[in-house]
């Protein structure tokens, strides 16, 4: 029997170096920006080597990719040219670029940042979706209260929506709190999630099995009625 979701604690390049080639429908991730980012409460993002990691891990995700598929990644502005190189390196080819506007302010510097993007990355010819995405998208504020970069479950599920169907296999490499996972019960899909950090990996577990278990109950009282 296929297990609905699977979970793993590490390195996120050595863990899917065990993956099968070709086993997942699609990658929905927002990777580290920074090294070692740090919030306003103290709280880290860790990460290994620094930004090397962004090479491996994008080459071990084309890989595990399945042919004609999508990766949906975030990514930091200041590290476009990092990120790129190495999406394009993999083998992957940009084919979207989304957009969502902020109501509030997240950073000052030169500008007043209120905006997060992320691009949507082709791995071969796959098939438009049959309801394109608008590349401007609503943005709710998660509050933070498990991960510093902590996404909104509404950010993430019309992604996962558009983009695979219900028992598709969807990747989060760097799965943080676990909102991939969240949207991926809610629409019945399968789900591999990987994080370094123990403290976010555990709130994940959490979330995501609850979140798995609400998603039984529902499809059994549907049974029932039915």
């Amino acid at each position: 029997m296929i297990p609905r979701f699977s979970l793993h604690h590490g390195d996120c390049t050595a863990i899917l170096a065990t993956l099968p080639s070709g086993s997942v429908d699609l990658v929905v991730t927002d990777p580290p920006y920074v090294e070692n980012f740090r919030d306003r409460q103290g709280r880290r993002i860790r990460t290994v080597g620094g930004m090397d990691w962004i090479e491996p891990a994008y080459a071990e995700l084309f890989r595990v990719l399945k042919p004609d598929s999508f990766c949906l990644s975030f990514y930091g502005w200041p590290f476009i040219d990092r990120f790129m190189a190495a999406w394009k390196a993999a083998g992957f080819r940009p084919v979207g670029h989304l957009f969502w506007e902020k109501p509030y302010t997240s950073s000052v510097g030169y500008v007043s940042a209120r905006h997060e993007e992320a691009f949507l990355l082709a791995k071969g010819d796959p098939a438009r979706p049959a309801k394109p995405l608008p590349d401007v998208l609503p943005w709710e504020y998660s509050g933070n209260p498990l991960h510093p970069t902590q996404k909104a479950v509404s950010v993430i599920q019309p992604l996962v929506e558009t983009f695979s169907q219900r028992g598709d296999l969807v990747l989060d490499p760097f799965m943080g709190s676990g909102t991939t996972g969240l949207a991926c019960a809610r629409l019945d899909r399968r789900f591999v999630g990987i994080e370094l950090d123990e403290t976010y990996h555990r709130a994940a577990e959490r979330r995501i099995e609850d979140a798995y278990r609400r998603a039984d109950l529902i499809h059994l009282r549907v049974a029932v009625a039915s």
